[in-house]
């Protein structure tokens, strides 16, 4: 079992080793590739040295499975031409997420639906897998009409240059900008490019791909992103309308059941999901559940977790676990 990562020297890439190394994933040969710049330097990486491979080179290797971060336009070219060589592409950039041809998958959710044939599989984006991942048993018992979500994105979730650009702020100095602002003791509402109706694409990812994931186009989700100077990983708060009325209890209960989430909720020991505690780990984490007396059929709740991990490595990892364990 030969794995090939793909944008190795990034922030997520570097994750993807971490999370290979403690999941115990039977990987007999784990060869590093990253852009020409990169390439022929050897990399420190979770404690072992790696020779960073151009991606002529990992695609000439003939790898199992290859897990890319990398960017879009970089999976667009290159991801096909590891396809046709016989390696598996899971894919963390946006390039293959709403495509008709390509599946969207969080194993939790729709992990069944995978196939050997399928040689591209896209991973969600990070935001997406956290709301889904609770939005999904919820839908399967109430029917969830609509979501309003906020979020609060951590600065890891830009790369690294964007955690540099908060920690030079923080020494009291000037560097490199890489928000239109600076981002220390501010909040920027702007995630990604601006789109037509002044929808940034993050929220625009959030809105069609939980549709997608959910199997469900009649799920109407409205967006708006925000990004935060944390670190820790990425949160949520989120307004939902269900088609059905519930029990408070029932819907808790339903929670704690959920492979992959974990319910912490307890106001009255100031018990609640934080970024700072979500760092690390691979749980989704939710909490502040409660009924919007508002609405009919309605309830908030605030959802954070890891977004380097369940947001992007560990559900990239999972999804090639599914293959070594036949699906």
């Amino acid at each position: 079992m030969r794995i090939a990562v793909v944008g190795a020297t990034g922030m997520v890439g570097r994750v993807m080793f971490q999370v290979l190394k403690e999941r115990n994933f039977p990987a007999t040969e784990i060869i590093a590739a990253a852009s020409a710049r990169s390439a022929g330097s050897d990399r420190v990486i979770e404690g072992e040295t790696y020779r960073i491979h151009s991606m002529e080179e990992a695609v000439a290797a003939k790898c199992d499975i290859a897990l890319f971060s990398a960017g879009g336009s970089t999976s667009l070219e290159w991801a096909p031409k590891f396809a046709e060589a016989g390696t598996r592409v899971i894919d963390n950039s946006s390039a293959w997420r709403m495509s008709p041809d390509h599946k969207l998958i969080v194993p939790e959710i729709n992990g069944h639906l995978l196939t050997d044939e399928d040689m591209i599989i896209a991973n969600p984006n990070c935001s997406t897998i956290q709301l889904v991942m609770v939005l999904a048993p919820l839908h399967k018992a109430y029917g969830v009409r609509r979501a309003v979500v906020s979020t609060y994105q951590s600065v890891t979730g830009t790369g690294v240059a964007a955690v540099r650009q908060m920690e030079t702020e923080r020494s009291g100095h000037k560097g490199d900008m890489v928000y239109p602002y600076p981002i220390d003791k501010n909040c920027i509402p702007h995630c990604d490019v601006f789109e037509d109706g002044n929808y940034t694409k993050e929220e625009l990812k959030l809105t069609r791909e939980t549709k997608k994931i959910l199997g469900d186009n009649s799920v109407r989700v409205t967006a708006t992103a925000v990004r935060v100077p944390v670190t820790g990983g990425h949160a949520e708060s989120v307004n939902v309308t269900f088609d059905r009325d519930f029990e408070l209890a029932e819907l808790r209960k339903l929670l704690h059941e959920t492979p992959g989430v974990t319910v912490q909720d307890n106001p009255d020991v100031n018990l609640y999901p934080m970024p700072r505690y979500s760092e690390g780990k691979d749980e989704v984490f939710v909490g502040r559940i409660r009924r919007d007396d508002s609405w009919a059929n309605s309830l908030n709740m605030w959802i954070t977790a890891d977004n380097l991990r369940k947001g992007a490595a560990t559900n990239a990892v999972q999804i090639a676990e599914l293959f070594v364990k036949g699906k």
